[in-house]
């Protein structure tokens, strides 16, 4: 069945499919903003001992200096000077980019209200450029950090080989020695968080830039975190190779679905309205599945079988958009009087209920404002809100319309794709439609939107929690993981 689009427009926003995101070095996580950043960064403390005491030693000297940070490509250099801010107060990072001569930026610099790191960005590695070009770069340092602009002023320059360090503190010592690098060593040796904080780096870098997705969600299991964990010896190798295994068994799931990337929306309605316990087993403002809740949330035998390969299913969620809904019951009901067909209002009277339609403008604003008229016009959720709780005569009217659900849900599930085509929220709907693949069983409600097709299950209940839902949702997790193949 369907309905032609009434309201183009509607369908011009796409239905994004969630793209996790996870940039293995800091220039990517920039944008993220210091929220993010709070719940990422790992504080490296013997570093920042390092830096408090050449900040001491510069407040007494009057003078600003200079400092070699020498470590690994990927140790998190680049993410620990930008992130200072986190852990010292007023502490402020600037850089000189690789491409900007460095003589000339020192020379538009100001001077600095409190301590301030400079950073000679991207000149990390010995390159083809003469040392005479390297030696002026340190000339122009030396008599930055000796003037009043470069008083408050820790220049660092990162480097990721041994011939730079050298060079840089040769040359370096030759024009100031202790007046520019201090008493202290002149290059301080950076190893990057501990090995062992790895694993918790990832889960929280994931989380705080994926909607509080899970390394489960990523398909990568604790035992697994921590294999990779021991085989890396940089943070930043770490991440690459968590990076590597998503888009490897994302790709094994790309390739199963070949003939329609599925979209697995659960919708609740119950007669309890239990938006918070949606709410609960849900992430972010699109009601993406966690996976991590689901399995708690329940005792039942399918987690039992799931927690065998919890991964799996984790990336499994995410490659189906799965994504649980709540619909409540005055908006279920205006949908079954104003668009069920003449099945389903013979089977409502024939167990007392009223069949009169509702207002149409009542009925679509309900729709269009439901959780999933929300997201079928590629919309955020917002803030969910506990509305004034319904009469007596609302409650007994769910009450039988899930006591038809339980004989014949088809014609009830029919109304709510009609009601979405007639809006224009959706181009297309069927009831039933067959999965496909090795087990046979069909969706409750196939829809298309914006070219592509989500297909919904509904689940009817007179009253349901957090368990129950949880249960639900896996068990079509599971359903619809071996239909395709990936789950056994």
């Amino acid at each position: 069945m369907s309905k032609q689009n009434q309201s183009p427009s509607i369908l011009t926003p796409a239905l994004a499919r969630e793209n996790l995101y996870l940039p293995d070095r800091f220039e990517g996580l920039r944008q993220a903003g210091g929220d993010a950043l709070r719940a990422i960064v790992h504080p490296v403390e013997s570093a920042l001992a390092s830096l408090d005491a050449r900040f001491a030693e510069m407040r007494v000297a009057r003078r600003g200096a200079l400092t070699i940070l020498r470590g690994e490509s990927g140790a998190g250099k680049s993410t620990f000077l930008d992130t200072v801010c986190l852990f010292r107060d007023e502490v402020v990072t600037e850089r000189i980019p690789s491409t900007a001569d460095v003589e000339s930026m020192l020379d538009a610099l100001g001077p600095a209200d409190g301590p301030r790191i400079l950073v000679l960005e991207g000149r990390e590695a010995l390159r083809a450029e003469p040392a005479e070009a390297i030696e002026a770069v340190l000339h122009a340092v030396n008599a930055f950090v000796r003037a009043d602009a470069g008083a408050n002023t820790l220049v660092v320059w990162p480097t990721n080989t041994d011939d730079l360090t050298e060079m840089l503190e040769g040359v370096a010592g030759q024009l100031g020695a202790e007046a520019l690098f201090g008493v202290g060593q002149p290059v301080e040796q950076f190893t990057g968080p501990p090995q062992d904080a790895f694993a918790r780096i990832a889960e929280q870098t994931v989380q705080a830039l994926n909607r509080g997705a899970s390394l489960a969600a990523m398909g990568i299991s604790d035992e697994h975190a921590g294999e990779m964990a021991r085989e890396a010896t940089t943070i930043g190798r770490y991440i690459a190779l968590i990076r590597e295994t998503l888009i490897a068994n994302g790709a094994e799931v790309t390739g199963l679905l070949k003939v329609e990337r599925y979209r697995l929306w659960t919708l609740v309605i119950a007669g309890n309205e239990p938006e918070n316990d949606v709410a609960a087993v849900t992430r972010g403002s699109h009601g993406y599945i966690d996976i991590d809740r689901l399995l708690s949330a329940t005792g039942a035998n399918v987690v039992k079988e799931l927690k065998k390969y919890p991964e799996r299913l984790g990336l499994l969620g995410t490659n189906l958009d799965a994504r649980i809904l709540h619909m409540d019951m005055l908006t279920a009901l205006a949908v079954a009087r104003t668009h069920g067909d003449a099945t389903l209002h013979d089977l409502m009277r024939s167990v007392g209920m009223a069949t009169k339609p509702s207002t149409g403008e009542s009925v679509s604003s309900r729709l269009e404002s439901s959780e999933l008229g929300l997201l079928l016009a590629a919309n955020a959720l917002g803030t969910r809100k506990r509305g004034s709780r319904p009469g007596g005569g609302t409650t007994s009217a769910f009450a039988s319309l899930t006591e038809i659900a339980k004989i014949n849900d088809g014609a009830i599930n029919r109304a709510i794709g009609e009601g979405l085509a007639d809006i224009g929220l959706i181009e297309h709907y069927e009831t039933e439609k067959d999965v496909g693949g090795e087990l046979k069983f069909a969706s409750d409600l196939y829809l298309v939107r914006a070219g592509e097709p989500i297909r919904v299950e509904v689940m009817w209940r007179s009253k349901s929690g957090r368990a129950d839902i949880a249960n639900y949702a896996l068990g079509k997790l599971r359903n619809y993981g071996r239909t395709i193949g990936y789950l056994p």
